[in-house]
């Protein structure tokens, strides 16, 4: 069994796509995944499954939310092995307030053209660094005021993402080692 990370993205915000972690997990337990546990109300699971693409997991629960609730939501998978990593590779972790720290979770490696382009823009004192399909952030005046937000990596490289502080991110690491 591989333990797996389910990150959805915007849902319960502004009561918009509202889905209850209760239900969540229920949701979760119907497609046959095991000892799943969800963190805070972003739509965060942990959960057993057998070894499948994470592909095959995002379509499965989103078509699982969609066949329940009729909205699409876009679902981001990482195992505990590459959460693990991420943890080590944050590039801001030594130099910059932990509490100013984001992660972007990329559904795809975006291709280099766009990789490109997103090099040439600057809004300092806003910084990232993108790894792999990881995008590690930090916003010095706060995510809410962020240039360097979610919407603006879906709309420049053209792939879901999803953001999570750097407190969820820990704590996703810890609950995927349970």
């Amino acid at each position: 069994m591989e333990t797996y990370v389910a990150m959805l993205r915007g849902i319960n915000v502004s009561g918009q796509k509202i889905i209850k972690m209760t239900d969540f997990i229920i949701l979760l337990q119907e497609l046959n995944f095991t000892d799943v546990h969800t963190y805070i109300q972003s739509g965060n699971a942990v959960f057993k499954n057998k070894k499948v693409t994470h592909k095959t997991l995002e379509n499965k629960i989103a078509q699982k939310i969609f066949n329940e609730y009729g909205f699409e939501v876009p679902v981001i998978i990482r195992n505990r092995e590459e959460l693990k990593e991420v943890l080590k590779n944050n590039p801001f972790v030594k130099n910059k307030d932990l509490n100013r720290l984001y992660v972007t979770f990329l559904s795809d490696e975006p291709t280099k053209d766009k990789l490109i382009k997103l090099k040439k823009i600057d809004y300092s004192p806003e910084e990232f660094v993108l790894i792999g399909k990881t995008i590690y952030g930090y916003s010095p005046h706060g995510y809410g005021k962020a240039k360097l937000n979610n919407n603006f990596f879906e709309n420049k490289l053209k792939v879901n993402a999803t953001t999570r502080n750097w407190k969820t991110v820990n704590k996703l690491v810890e609950m995927a080692n349970f």
